[in-house]
C-alpha cells in the first residue's frame, strides 16, 4: 500500500497567508480544475482587481446560502481553494460584471474573514489530501470512473467528445475525481464534501453510484423515448394514410358523382327499410356500433357489409303472383310439349291459391333423366306463376356453410346460397330451383342435404335461421322445385317432397319438339331463314332412332344445330342467295355421316331358344335379346354377356320354373343331368341386371330344351317366381315404345302392370297388342310356334298278396 499526498507544506512560503476572497454562489472550485466565473459583486470585483495587482491569487469559497448578498463567515464553508486568476474579461452585455477564468491550486482551510473596506480578505492554512490506495488499484478505479463518466456525457452533455478525451487524458484518481465532479449536476452540499473530506473511498463510490444511476436511468428514458417515438411515427403514419384514403375516396366519390359516406348512406337506408321488428332492432344496434368505429378498420368493414347484407335481404318484399290459370297453363303448354302430369300439378297448386289467400309454397320434386327438361320446366313455371325465378346448383355441393353461410367470426364470411339468391331477385317469393338435389356430398365440413331439411319443411322454413344474419328469416312464401336424376335422395329430404317423375320423350315426341322447338331454334341461331333449311319429319325420326341414344332431347338438338352449321357453311362457301335446303332421310348422311346406332328389331324368322326381352336404361327403353343353347354335357350351366348377380338368380329361378313342369313340357329329367345349358345376351360389353327377364328367360329355356322356336314378332317382360307367376315391374312405358319402335306385334305384361297403360300414348297401345298375363303358363301357348306333347304318366304298380303286382 502506498500513500499518495498532495503536499503543499513547501509552498506555504511562497502563498501568501491571507489572499482576497471571492464568494461563490453554487460552485466549489477543486485544485487543478480550471473554471469560468461570472463575478458581479462589488466588494468580489474589487477582490479580483486586488488580486491581479498583485500576484493573481485569491481564495475561493462556496456559500452555504446561494440567495444571500452579503458575506460573512457564517455562510461560508469551512474548506476552499487557493486559486489562480488565468484571464479577466468584460462581459459582453453587462457592464457591471466581468468574467474571470480561474484554475484551482491548493485545498486550504478558512481561518478568518477580514473586511478591508472596498473587498473582503481570508485568511487560510493549507491542508494537503491523502489518498490511500495502491498503484493497481488506482488504475482500475481510474477506468472504472472515465468508463461511466464517458456513459454519462455520451447521454448528457453537449460536447461529450471533448469532455472523455480530456477525462481519458488524467491518469491521477483524484484529479479524475474532480473533474468529473465539477461536470456533473451534484448538491453543492455533495459537491463541497468532496473538498472537505478525507475519506476517499466513500467519495468516489458516491460519485460512481451516481453516475451509474444516471446511465440507467437515461436507458430507461431512452428506451421510453424511442418506444413512444415509434408509436408517434405509427399514429402518425395512421394518420396521414387515413387522411389521404379519406381524400381518394372523396375524390372518387365525386367523380362518380356520390357525394354521401358509406355511413350516412347506410343510415338513410335503415331509416327507409320495410324490416321486421326483430331485425330493425338489431340493425340499429349494429349501427350504433359502426358509427362508433374508426371508418377505415377491418371491424368497421365487416359491420357495415352486415348492414349492407340486412339491408339487401328482401324481408317483406314479394312479387305479385298470378292465378290466371288459362294464361299459366297456355304457357307451360307452349314452352314444354308433353309433361302432362307436371303441368297439371302446377295448375291444380294456381287453383287452390286463387281460392286460398296464403298457401304453403309446395315443394316440388322432378326426377328424370338428363335433357328431359326439368330445369327448363323450373323457368316456365315461373313465367306462369309471375314469379322471380332464381336457380342453385348443388351438384359437388359439399359444405353445409353453402346453405347456411359462415359465421360472422370467420374471416372473409358470407351468408348462404339461399340469403344471396333473395338477395339477387330482391322479392321474398320466388321460384327457387335446388337443381341435381341427387349429387350433394358430405365430408369432414358438414352434411348439406341436413341442412336442407330446414328449408324444405313447409312447417319449419318460416324461421330459417342464416348463421351470418343469425336472424330468422321466412320462406313459407317461396315455391321450392327440385330436380334429380335418381331416387338416391336421402330419406329425410325426400320425405318432404312431393315426387312428379319425368320417364323421358317418347319418339314421337322427340319429333314434335324438334319440328315445334329445336329446328326454329337452330335456325334462328345460326343465321338461316326459315325458307332455306327444311328438316323432314322421317329425317328427325331417323336422327332420333340412328344418331341419338337418350331419353331427353339434348343430342337431338346437337345434331340438328350440327345440320344447320353445315347449311351455313354451304351458303357462305356457294355464296347463294336463293338457297333453300331439304334434309330427308336419303341425304341426312350427308349432314351427320355414317348412323352411330341401330336400335333393337324384330326378327323375321322364328328360332329356337332366342327371345326379345325388355329392357330399361337411363336414355329409355331397349330390345333384349335372350339367347339360350342346350348342348350334350353334364348339367353344366353358363352364363355370358356381363350379367349382374340379381340377372343370374332370376336365370336360376326360370330354370326352377322349367323342372318343375318338365314332364307337361314334355321334358325328361334325364335331359337336365345330360344337358349343358348356356344363357348368352348380345352385346357383352354392355353391364345387364335386373329381374324383370325372368319370363323371357323361362320361355328361352323351354325353347332350347323342348327344340321347339320362339315367334319373332313377339316380346315379353316379368319377373317370375318358382311357381311361375308374372310379377311386377317397372319402366313400362319406356319398354313398350322399344317394342313399338322395334316392329314388336304382341307384348307379355304382368297382370299387375295394367293400372300403368294409363301412361302409355295412345299411338303405342294403337300399334301394339298387349297382354296381361298371371303365369308363364299363358305365355307359352302364343310365343311357341307348337306346343310340345306331355310325357305319357307312368303306371302306379300295387303288390299283391301274392306277391305278384297288380296293373290298375
Amino acid at each position: 500500500m502506498s500513500e499518495i499526498i498532495m503536499n503543499e507544506e513547501s509552498l506555504e512560503t511562497t502563498i501568501p497567508s491571507v489572499l482576497p476572497l471571492l464568494a461563490l454562489r453554487d460552485v466549489v472550485v477543486y485544485p487543478h480544475m480550471q473554471i469560468a466565473l461570472f463575478v458581479g459583486r462589488e466588494k468580489s470585483i474589487n477582490a479580483v482587481n486586488v488580486a491581479r495587482d498583485s500576484d493573481n491569487l485569491v481564495f475561493v469559497v462556496a456559500q452555504k446560502d446561494s440567495l444571500t448578498e452579503e458575506i460573512d463567515h457564517d455562510n461560508l464553508y469551512q474548506y476552499g481553494t487557493v486559486a489562480k486568476i488565468v484571464q479577466v474579461v468584460n462581459h459582453e452585455n453587462d457592464e457591471n460584471c466581468i468574467k474571470v477564468l480561474i484554475e484551482g491550486l491548493y485545498r486550504a482551510k478558512l481561518e478568518k474573514i477580514i473586511d478591508a473596506d472596498n473587498y473582503l480578505t481570508a485568511e487560510h492554512s493549507l491542508s494537503p489530501m491523502t489518498v490511500s490506495v495502491d498503484s493497481e488499484t488506482q488504475n482500475n478505479r481510474v477506468e472504472e470512473l472515465r468508463t461511466l463518466f464517458a456513459q454519462y456525457a455520451e447521454a448528457k452533455l453537449r460536447n461529450a467528445r471533448e469532455l472523455i478525451a480530456a477525462a481519458n487524458k488524467i491518469d491521477d484518481l483524484l484529479q479524475l475525481l474532480f473533474f468529473v465532479a465539477t461536470r456533473v449536476p451534484l448538491n453543492i452540499d455533495v459537491k463541497q464534501k468532496f473538498l472537505e473530506h478525507d475519506e476517499f473511498e466513500a467519495h468516489l463510490a458516491e460519485l460512481m453510484t451516481y453516475l451509474l444511476q444516471q446511465s440507467e436511468e437515461q436507458q430507461i428514458e431512452q428506451t421510453l423515448h424511442d418506444s413512444v417515438k415509434r408509436q408517434m411515427e405509427k399514429n402518425q403514419r395512421e394518420y396521414f394514410l387515413n387522411e389521404k384514403m379519406k381524400v381518394i375516396q372523396r375524390e372518387l366519390s365525386d367523380m362518380n358523382g356520390g357525394g354521401e359516406d358509406d355511413v350516412a348512406e347506410i343510415e338513410k337506408r335503415l331509416a327507409e327499410a320495410d324490416l321486421p321488428e326483430h331485425v330493425r332492432k338489431k340493425a340499429e344496434n349494429e349501427f350504433r356500433k359502426l358509427k362508433a368505429m374508426q371508418p377505415a378498420s377491418s371491424e368497421a368493414a365487416v359491420v357495415r357489409n352486415y348492414l349492407e347484407v340486412i339491408l339487401d335481404t328482401p324481408w317483406n318484399k314479394a312479387s305479385k303472383v298470378s292465378i290466371n290459370l288459362a294464361k299459366a297453363q297456355d304457357i307451360l303448354d307452349a314452352d314444354h310439349y308433353g309433361l302432362d302430369d307436371v303441368k297439371d300439378r302446377i295448375v291444380e297448386y294456381l287453383a287452390v291459391q286463387s281460392r286460398v289467400k296464403k298457401l304453403r309454397g309446395p315443394i316440388l320434386c322432378l326426377v328424370g333423366p338428363p335433357g328431359v327438361g326439368k330445369t327448363s320446366l323450373g323457368e316456365s313455371v315461373a313465367k306462369a306463376t309471375g314469379r322471380e325465378f332464381v336457380r342453385m346448383a348443388l351438384g359437388g355441393v359439399r359444405d353445409e356453410a353453402e346453405i347456411r353461410g359462415h359465421r360472422r367470426t370467420y374471416i372473409g364470411a358470407m351468408p348462404g346460397k339461399i340469403v344471396q339468391s333473395l338477395t339477387k331477385v330482391g322479392v321474398k317469393n320466388p321460384l327457387f330451383l335446388l337443381d341435381e338435389i341427387d349429387k350433394m356430398a358430405q365430408d369432414y365440413r358438414g352434411d348439406p342435404a341436413s341442412a336442407l331439411l330446414e328449408v324444405l319443411d313447409p312447417s319449419q322454413n318460416s324461421k330459417f335461421n342464416d348463421h351470418y344474419l343469425d336472424l330468422d328469416l321466412d320462406l313459407s312464401e317461396v315455391m321450392f322445385i327440385c330436380t334429380a336424376n335418381s331416387m338416391n335422395i336421402p330419406e329425410a329430404l325426400l320425405d318432404r317432397m312431393e315426387v312428379i317423375r319425368l320417364p323421358g320423350y317418347t319418339e314421337d315426341e322427340k319429333v314434335n319438339i324438334a319440328e315445334r322447338y329445336l329446328v326454329p331454334k337452330a335456325i334462328k341461331n345460326n343465321g338461316l331463314r326459315a325458307k332455306e333449311l327444311t328438316v323432314h319429319e322421317e329425317a328427325i325420326r331417323d336422327i332420333v332412332q340412328r344418331y341419338t341414344r337418350e331419353a331427353g332431347v339434348r343430342s337431338l338438338e346437337r345434331e340438328v344445330s350440327k345440320i344447320a352449321r353445315k347449311v351455313v357453311k354451304e351458303a357462305v362457301s356457294k355464296k347463294a342467295k336463293n338457297l333453300q335446303i331439304e334434309v330427308n332421310s336419303k341425304n341426312l348422311p350427308d349432314y351427320l355421316g355414317p348412323h352411330k346406332f341401330d336400335f333393337g328389331m324384330a326378327e323375321e324368322e322364328a328360332e329356337v331358344g332366342r327371345v326379345n326381352g325388355l329392357a330399361w336404361t337411363s336414355v329409355g327403353g331397349e330390345l333384349l335379346t335372350i339367347e339360350v343353347a342346350a348342348v350334350k354335357g353334364k348339367g353344366k350351366f353358363i352364363t355370358t354377356g356381363s350379367l349382374g348377380d340379381v340377372m343370374k338368380e332370376s336365370i336360376t329361378a326360370a330354370m326352377t320354373v322349367v323342372r318343375t313342369r318338365a314332364d307337361e313340357l314334355g321334358i325328361e329329367a334325364i335331359r337336365f343331368e345330360e344337358t349343358d345349358v348356356h344363357v348368352h345376351l348380345p352385346e357383352g360389353a354392355t353391364p345387364k341386371d335386373g329381374p324383370s327377364a325372368g319370363l323371357a328367360l323361362t320361355t328361352a329355356l323351354v325353347s332350347a330344351f323342348t327344340g321347339i322356336a320362339i315367334r319373332p314378332d313377339i316380346a315379353m317382360t316379368g319377373e317370375t317366381s318358382l311357381g311361375g307367376r308374372a310379377m311386377r315391374i317397372g319402366g313400362l312405358k319406356e319398354k313398350l315404345l322399344a317394342a313399338h319402335r322395334g316392329g314388336i306385334k304382341l307384348v307379355f305384361i304382368p297382370q299387375d302392370n295394367v293400372r300403368d297403360l294409363a301412361e302409355i300414348p295412345d299411338n303405342v297401345k294403337e300399334g301394339l297388342e298387349i297382354k296381361p298375363v298371371k303365369s308363364i303358363d299363358e305365355i307359352l301357348p302364343l310365343a311357341l310356334v307348337d306346343m310340345p306333347k306331355p310325357l305319357a304318366k307312368t303306371p302306379i304298380v300295387k303288390a299283391t298278396e301274392g306277391g305278384k303286382a297288380a296293373r290298375h
